[in-house]
């Protein structure tokens, strides 16, 4: 792997453990990294902050902060700790809590995730796809339309499709001049209707994804998701993502190339997860090029993007060094 002379510019897109994954391998290498977050999040913790404080949802933003924060491990466990105690604050996460704090402070949520970061001393930045609350609808393949993050995937229907209320959301001035200077966007990994879709689906960030100059690579998840993509193929998972951006757009998609069934079993997943199946002919007909590497590992009773192997690759891309691999 090459030095850079120049510290590339690279954009991120997602959210939950999938982004927040991938973030703690790409923090650790010399690239300015710019992480756009969802802001459809509707349950647990930040449901309730939503309804009482009327401000965006702040647990997938929490999440990604705590992946690039540079601080005493003990402070990101605090900044992440979840309150147990029944009370009105069981369930809540500290982190959660202080940026709503922060947003009454400063009275704006972008400003309150800028000065939080600051406390935290991220490696990079972390913008909310708007600035404002978001709600996501899904129509299902019956016709059912269902408003709300958390309960899109209780329904355990196929998903024809998803949008956002309000439709003319708009994103900060500084997320759309990210991508505009992006050297590399990257989509994923992550849950593909519920993290990964609400942000492209901001109609502004939409068109500078679009009109981009960047290469941008999607990171295919490695299972399928109960009540979302149950037993989609990676092809499926990219044509869902042109369907809903309404033009292909991908230069790359980066997959695992091993057999995870024996981490799913370690794990314990194999009842609730699905490998997703590297149908490469339809996805050659869809992006130019497919990239194959080892990058999934057991932790904790999950299996997960390896955040160095990942973030290790990218550095060879953004170098020309990673070799397009197509075996199945």
């Amino acid at each position: 792997m090459k030095p850079s002379a120049l510290r590339k510019k690279v954009v991120v897109f997602g959210g939950g453990t999938g982004l927040s994954t991938l973030l703690r391998g790409l923090k650790k290498y010399p690239v300015d990294v710019t992480a756009v977050v969802t802001v459809a999040d509707d349950g647990g913790s930040s449901g309730r902050l939503l309804d009482q404080y009327d401000i965006p949802p702040p647990g997938d933003v929490r999440k990604v902060m705590a992946a690039l924060s540079d601080v005493e491990p003990l402070i990101e466990q605090l900044f992440q700790y979840r309150f147990k105690a029944q009370d009105g604050l069981n369930g809540h996460s500290l982190g959660n809590l202080m940026l709503a704090a922060m947003t009454d402070i400063t009275g704006d949520f972008a400003s309150a995730v800028r000065k939080m970061g600051q406390v935290l001393n991220i490696k990079g930045k972390v913008l909310p796809a708007a600035n404002q609350r978001i709600t996501l609808h899904a129509e299902l393949e019956d016709g059912t339309i269902v408003t709300g993050e958390s309960k899109i995937p209780m329904y355990a229907r196929k998903i024809r499709r998803v949008y956002l209320s309000p439709q003319d959301a708009e994103p900060l001035p500084e997320t759309t001049a990210a991508i505009r200077q992006a050297d590399l966007i990257i989509i994923g990994p992550g849950s593909l209707y519920t993290s990964i879709l609400p942000s492209l689906l901001v109609q502004d960030i939409r068109k500078e994804v679009l009109s981009s100059k960047a290469r941008k690579v999607y990171v295919g998840n490695l299972t399928t998701q109960k009540g979302e993509t149950y037993r989609y193929t990676a092809s499926e998972h990219v044509a869902a993502l042109y369907d809903h951006v309404e033009k292909p757009f991908l230069d790359a998609v980066l997959l695992n190339s091993k057999d995870i069934l024996p981490l799913l079993s370690e794990a314990g997943q194999t009842v609730t997860s699905w490998p997703v199946e590297r149908d490469l002919d339809r996805l050659r007909e869809l992006v130019p090029h497919i990239y194959q590497e080892d990058i999934a590992l057991a932790v904790d009773g999950r299996v997960l993007h390896d955040a160095e192997k990942v973030a290790e690759w990218f550095m060879d891309y953004i170098a020309g060094e990673a070799a397009s691999t197509e075996q199945a």
